[in-house]
């Protein structure tokens, strides 16, 4: 079972691994997710009530606060909740005020605007910050300015006014510490129970300033006490370091104001998303139009929508119709045609029309909801590269407390015997500019805007994990129908026989195939529709033929619709009016070919096909550019799957699958050494799509299928596959610029600090680290929200020419064979439009350094063995340098060149 917890007191990586490790502690704890960014902690329990109370008790035993979600007022925003709270006094947070559960849980409201909550973070930072700064710069100019020569306020100038300026100091150094106590409740708290984080250095650091400054204001009253005038100068000016103190919090604070906004931003995908759902509904209540709030909409009740209004909640027509614009939830931009019976979404916009509904989905069972919820879920989980980054953190803290303590001991004892200002400030330095933040930030900030970006595209990612897994994958395995086709037979030609109008030939079969409900029928049926050719006849002697089609008596004539068979066993001749051999010509084109006869004589030939859907070309065009080889799995015949697999291009073809062997094929890749997705929507490929490293559903599939996979493509549009990857490649990216920087950061800062550049005059003052620490997690969340500037690449070019290799076709039915590419333009590994720009968006340039070559066949031999690589294009090898430049796939790895050349029987010294 699942809870969320909110978190209260966190303020760095270290304090989330120590939540997480207490958490994970607690006996009947599955696993514990916490997330820093959100405030929250995502945890897999037994089920039992006891255990979530025990784990808020250990929680709140390692310093920090805890909550359910489902305790309280349903639920806090996915966001931010308690920031703002700890920033202004250290407490736990304020939620949205409390309201009854069935409140919270019956609108997609019951998730809180997560903006509205990031705004209060934000703004409660900025008050903090304000009165930090009201009285933290008076501070510093008092300390600073005879140092820097400004003019000395009257009373607080000179010998006579040092003691009343030593005091004025103290005075303001207690306020900016007052306002910013809630470091020191936290950091001392967490370092009571051993479990320091970035508070706590930061608490020690300002402490240990104000308190040493305590002892110069006592000294300096001492030395005045006895009339030594130079002896409190000298007090005043080496033993007062209360501008430190107070320096040191207002710019932690201001990093942390300026993380705040930066963090409120990556928000912004679920506030849209929420935003999206009505605030009001049109109820009919006893017989009279009523305004309600949306939340207050119970299943069942009718509801009222009009043109220009979102409809409120999930529901079924019962009267009227409208055109409806779906695009905010399937992507598809042109109005729906609504009338009764149909089934409406919430959050889609009537255009034309009018009508009333019935609810049938309400709060946190709508479409809407189920989107924000699996954004949520899928930011609150772990990639696997950030438990790295967790298990750095969590001993981060510790680390650097023990290095100032040795800097503390070495410059007193070593470097500098005696002078203990120096020391301090070294130590101090230490503390301050160390920064467990950025790399607890590194991870989850991109995996939060990367997982939205997905979402605004139309693609639900589920998982962190999966995130960050698609870019690495080596074969994309491919459903055919409904994946790659529209999984909805069409008739896609009609040909009529000599003095058979179309309106006999149509009219006379759709009125017998309105009797089925085989697709096929529905296919003809609807084609009959959209040509307003009448085909309601009476019909009489209805007779289902088994493998071979329809018969029956309309309008005085007896009809005969189905395959050659039929027609041959009814005796109807289809020889001599060239009909066979279009028939074959239509089978050969991957179309059903359907005869159609009245009273012993041909009318016509349909041809029925389940159409490919246009993106499915340019998806594998595109998935092929980044170095996936791709693989189509299909039930169909060998011969339709080799034609469809033709016109889309893929890789492989695997004819006569069963659903069982669809999760075989995904085991045979993985054991290959493969990472394989696979691309699915039907409730046969729930187990291949459970199997695969990455499973991706189709969004108008089955909700087997979307429940088993990882990924979810709301549009249902095959090319968002090789858009997930492309958006996984550029979070990935961007993690590794983050987690590059967190640990450059500290590698190089804390040395610094340290004194280690002391001999050349290079030191750094407790200020300045304050300010480094906490510009540098600004400078990560920042890096994050470049990714919102990601949008997907679009179509990759069509090649000019068709290949000269076959499609491998695999018929699992019997057999395995080999046919030539149906078509030009397919496959091939040339990806290069006219102008060549998508290339260069796709591939990337790579020199090999090779040892062993020693003539041309040599180099044809490299050449012919790096051309044999998926994704590899332009080779050209130069013997007298003994290297090959090519162009490959993003996702083309250096092992697979290597590979490559040693099989021809070379070495690769190196690869650039």
């Amino acid at each position: 079972m699942k809870e969320t917890l909110d978190i209260t007191g966190m303020t760095c990586a270290s304090c989330s691994a120590r939540v997480g490790k207490a958490a994970s502690g607690v006996p009947g704890v599955t696993e514990a997710n916490v997330n820093l960014l959100k405030n929250s902690m995502e945890l897999d329990y037994d089920g039992n009530p006891a255990t979530v109370a025990a784990v808020v008790a250990a929680i709140d035993k390692a310093g920090y606060g805890a909550s359910p979600r489902s305790a309280g007022a349903g639920a806090v925003a996915p966001g931010v909740a308690g920031a703002a709270s700890d920033a202004a006094s250290g407490m736990s947070p304020t939620g949205q005020g409390a309201t009854s559960r069935d409140a919270a849980s019956s609108s997609p409201s019951a998730f809180a605007n997560p903006q509205a909550n990031a705004d209060k973070a934000t703004r409660a930072r900025r008050d903090q910050l304000l009165w930090s700064l009201v009285f933290g710069v008076p501070l510093f100019y008092l300390a600073m300015g005879p140092m820097l020569g400004w003019p000395e306020p009257p009373g607080l100038a000179g010998m006579e006014g040092m003691m009343a300026s030593a005091v004025t100091q103290l005075l303001l150094a207690t306020v900016v510490l007052f306002v910013n106590r809630s470091y020191f409740t936290r950091g001392f708290k967490t370092l009571a129970h051993l479990s320091p984080n970035m508070d706590s250095l930061i608490a020690i650091g300002s402490a240990a300033s104000y308190a040493y400054s305590l002892v110069g204001v006592y000294q300096m009253a001492l030395a005045l006490g006895s009339m030594d005038m130079q002896g409190a100068h000298h007090a005043m000016m080496h033993g007062l370091y209360f501008d430190s103190a107070s320096t040191i919090l207002v710019l932690i604070t201001l990093g942390k104001y300026f993380e705040a906004r930066a963090k409120g931003k990556t928000t912004s995908a679920i506030s849209a998303l929420m935003d999206l759902a009505p605030k009001t509904a049109t109820v009919v209540r006893d017989g009279a139009e009523v305004q309600l709030p949306t939340e207050r909409v119970r299943a069942g009740e009718t509801l009222v929508v009009r043109t220009g209004e979102a409809v409120p909640v999930d529901g079924v027509v019962t009267k009227g119709e409208a055109l409806v614009d779906e695009s905010a939830i399937t992507g598809e931009p042109v109005p729906v045609q609504k009338a009764v019976g149909d089934s409406v979404t919430g959050a889609t916009v009537t255009k034309g029309g009018w009508f009333q509904m019935e609810a049938t989905a309400v709060g946190q069972d709508t479409a809407l909801a189920g989107i924000i919820r699996l954004v949520d879920e899928a930011t609150s989980t772990k990639a696997p590269i950030e438990r790295v980054a967790d298990r750095i953190a969590g001993v981060f803290v510790p680390a650097v407390i023990a290095v100032a303590v040795v800097t503390l001991l070495g410059w007193l004892v070593v470097f500098a015997p005696g002078d203990f200002a120096v020391a301090f400030n070294h130590a101090v330095s230490v503390l301050v500019i160390s920064c467990p933040c950025a790399l607890g930030l590194a991870t989850p900030t991109a995996i939060m805007v990367g997982t939205e970006r997905g979402a605004a595209n139309g693609i639900m990612i589920k998982s962190a994990e999966a995130l960050e897994t698609a870019c690495k994958l080596d074969v994309v395995v491919l459903d055919k129908t409904g994946t790659m086709t529209e999984g909805a037979p069409r008739v896609s030609d009609a040909v009529l026989a000599d003095g058979v109008s179309e309106d006999e030939l149509i009219g006379l079969t759709a009125a017998v195939e309105r009797m089925s409900e085989h697709p096929l029928a529905a296919a003809i049926v609807s084609y009959a529709d959209e040509r307003n050719i009448a085909s309601e006849a009476d019909v009489h002697n209805f007779v289902q033929v088994a493998g071979g089609g329809l018969e029956a008596d309309v309008a005085g004539h007896h009809v005969l619709v189905g395959n050659a068979r039929l027609m041959a066993d009814r005796g109807v001749g289809v020889g001599a009016s060239g009909l066979a051999v279009r028939a074959d010509e239509m089978a050969a084109s991957a179309e059903t070919p359907l005869f159609a006869a009245a009273d012993g004589d041909v009318l016509g030939l349909f041809g029925v096909t389940d159409v490919v859907k246009p993106s499915s070309a340019d998806a594998v065009s595109r998935l092929r550019a980044l170095g996936v080889r791709t693989v189509m799995l299909t039930g169909d015949q060998a011969a339709t799957a080799r034609v469809i697999g033709a016109r889309v291009g893929v890789d492989e073809v695997v004819a006569g699958v069963l659903p069982g062997q669809k999760e075989q094929k995904i085991r045979e890749l993985q054991r290959g050494g493969d990472r394989v997705a696979m691309v699915g929507d039907g409730i046969n490929d729930a187990p291949a799509l459970a199997r695969a490293d990455v499973g991706i559903a189709i969004g108008a599939g089955t909700d087997v299928a979307i429940g088993s996979a990882d990924i979810v493509l709301m549009h249902s549009d095959p090319a968002d596959v090789a858009t997930a990857i492309e958006l996984s490649l550029s979070t990935m990216r961007n993690i590794k610029q983050n987690l590059f920087w967190a640990l450059f950061y500290n590698a190089v800062c804390i040395p610094v600090a340290m004194g280690v550049l002391s001999p050349l005059g290079i030191t750094l003052n407790p200020m300045v680290g304050a300010a480094a620490m906490g510009f540098s997690s600004v400078f990560v969340v920042s890096n994050a929200l470049r990714l919102f500037r990601w949008e997907p690449r679009g179509s990759a070019a069509v090649p000019a020419s068709a290949p000269t290799s076959p499609i491998p076709t695999t018929d699992r039915s019997g057999g395995a064979s080999s046919v030539e590419a149906a078509q030009a333009g397919y496959g091939g590994n040339g990806d290069k439009g006219n102008d060549g720009k998508e290339k260069e968006t796709h591939m990337k340039a790579r020199t090999l350094s090779i040892e062993g070559m020693m003539c041309e066949h040599c180099a044809a031999h490299v050449t012919e063995a790096l051309e044999a690589v998926r994704g590899v294009e332009n080779v050209v090898v130069d013997l007298d340098s003994g290297t090959a430049r090519l162009d490959a796939g993003l996702l083309v790895k250096d092992a697979a060149l290597e590979r490559a050349v040693e099989g021809a029987g070379y070495k690769v010294r190196g690869i650039e």
